[in-house]
């Protein structure tokens, strides 16, 4: 697995319906961290459910892909199960599983985008609107995006703007 990043160039608008969107996702994972501490015997299928019900039950959360809420699911079940795994092996420090505040990315499966043919730009197709960005890489980097298939499109948002990282099958 090969992860290539390039920057994100679009308007003040589409920026925030990206801000949105991770605010959405870490929404859902909060929720399913919350569930898994009320709840005794909760599995990661049990929090894929639940990601689907919160988009019943939200609006703002319908609005987010499918495969982003399981996606955001996958990350708090992968915080629990690391959480278990420190006290079967018991390790000092357990490192149970906290709620986030401050998130800055979300991760799209297989749906939700859309690269260009040209690998200029892509699309994010989900409820928010975001609509297409220009991708700044250089031409190897194209490349590679370009000739292997895409696992995950993760959004990250940092100081400087906003980052797409390509996760890539070799």
């Amino acid at each position: 697995m090969r992860v290539i990043e390039a920057k994100l160039k679009g308007t003040q608008e589409q920026y925030q319906a990206l801000d949105e969107a991770i605010r959405t996702a870490q929404f859902v994972r909060n929720k399913c961290l919350r569930y898994w501490m009320d709840n005794k015997g909760v599995g990661r299928n049990d929090l894929y459910a639940l990601s689907k019900t919160l988009a019943q039950e939200f609006d703002f959360a319908k609005k987010l892909n499918s495969s982003a809420r399981q996606a955001s699911a996958e990350r708090a079940w992968n915080a629990i199960s690391r959480f278990y795994t420190n006290c079967k092996n018991k390790e000092a420090k357990k490192g149970y599983p906290k709620f986030k505040k401050n998130c800055r990315s979300v991760e799209y499966k297989q749906s939700g985008w859309k690269l260009s043919g040209d690998g200029m730009a892509i699309s994010f197709t989900d409820g928010f609107n975001a609509g297409s960005f220009a991708l700044y890489c250089n031409g190897e980097a194209r490349q590679h995006i370009l000739n292997s298939k895409i696992n995950r499109v993760r959004v990250v948002r940092r100081a400087d703007g906003y980052y797409a990282q390509f996760c890539l099958d070799v």
